[in-house]
């Protein structure tokens, strides 16, 4: 098992934005303590190359990031000040899932503790993303032929439209996004497969839903490869995600695309996504969660 684990803390950040940043202090040590995983387990990347970014994004807007030079208006699009801390970080995430991807096709399974950043698109950057690291590690893998072929199940409740908009014309990355349908962004890009949720949506119908989808999406991709964004803002506790998701559900969700992938030997990267439950013991134990599953499923 295989965990990208990196230092979290951009001490220029406003107070109120460092609050969801804790859960990636405190998974970890929430998980070591439990024994659910080893000090061995965890690394830290090193930053990704500037020729693996450049096979996603744009060279102007590489540019941009690395000379601090976005605008007020971009960085107002992304919610945080530019800073070297903040580039660097998202930079150390994306290697992190090309690593537990590369992990992953030879082991089963990889865990990046953040990531999940679905909302970059190949020339900006909008809420909370930088870079996509999703679409950074799936196009290193095609570009060196580790894979023929990517799916992405994104089941955080904001649609991942930089993903979709990045693969909208590559028939190797299959997209599928559950999210809900009145939740940020407000104008939704279209993925390969879509499923807007209503406001309100529980746990039943939730997974109702995903159960029906999961079998459908194995047999049309036939993945390679799945990258798994597991978001906790699906949770009823959660202050914008408008959904009525249990602590139990979210847990049988995860559950749920471990054993379909498992059953098919598909291999599983897995970033964490959202989560803004008032209480951060809620948002930490669901994302604890999900290693809990992919680890009681797939093994060590």
């Amino acid at each position: 098992m295989k965990i990208a684990y990196h230092d979290i803390y951009i001490h220029p950040l406003p107070e109120d934005h460092r609050f969801p940043m804790l859960k990636y202090e405190l998974i970890p040590a929430q998980l070591l303590r439990e024994g659910v995983i080893t000090a061995g387990q965890l690394f830290t990347p090193a930053p990704a190359t500037a020729d693996t970014i450049l096979l996603t994004h744009t060279p102007a807007y590489w540019q941009q990031l690395t000379e601090q030079t976005l605008s007020p208006r971009e960085q107002r699009k992304i919610g945080f000040p530019q800073s070297p801390a903040l580039t660097q970080r998202e930079i150390v995430i994306a290697q992190g899932t090309i690593d537990i991807a590369l992990h992953a096709l030879d082991h089963g399974i990889g865990f990046n503790v953040a990531g999940g950043t679905h909302h970059a698109f190949a020339d900006h950057g909008e809420g909370f993303c930088l870079l996509n690291d999703f679409g950074v590690a799936a196009n290193y893998l095609l570009y060196h032929r580790h894979i023929r072929q990517a799916l992405v199940i994104d089941l955080d409740v904001h649609q991942g439209n930089g993903t979709a908009a990045l693969f909208a014309n590559n028939a190797q990355v299959y997209t599928f996004s559950m999210h809900g349908a009145h939740n940020y962004p407000f104008h939704k890009e279209v993925s390969d497969w879509d499923i807007p949720l209503a406001d309100g949506t529980d746990t039943a119908a939730y997974l109702q839903l995903l159960e029906a989808a999961l079998p459908v999406l194995i047999n049309r991709v036939k993945p390679d490869i799945v990258f798994y964004l597991s978001g906790v803002d699906i949770l009823s506790t959660d202050k914008f995600g408008k959904l009525k998701v249990t602590q139990q559900g979210c847990r049988e969700r995860d559950e749920m695309v471990f054993q379909a992938l498992k059953q098919h030997n598909i291999p599983c990267a897995v970033a964490m996504g959202g989560g803004y439950s008032t209480h951060i013991r809620d948002i930490v134990n669901a994302h604890c969660n999900t290693f809990r599953a992919g680890i009681s499923i797939y093994g060590y």
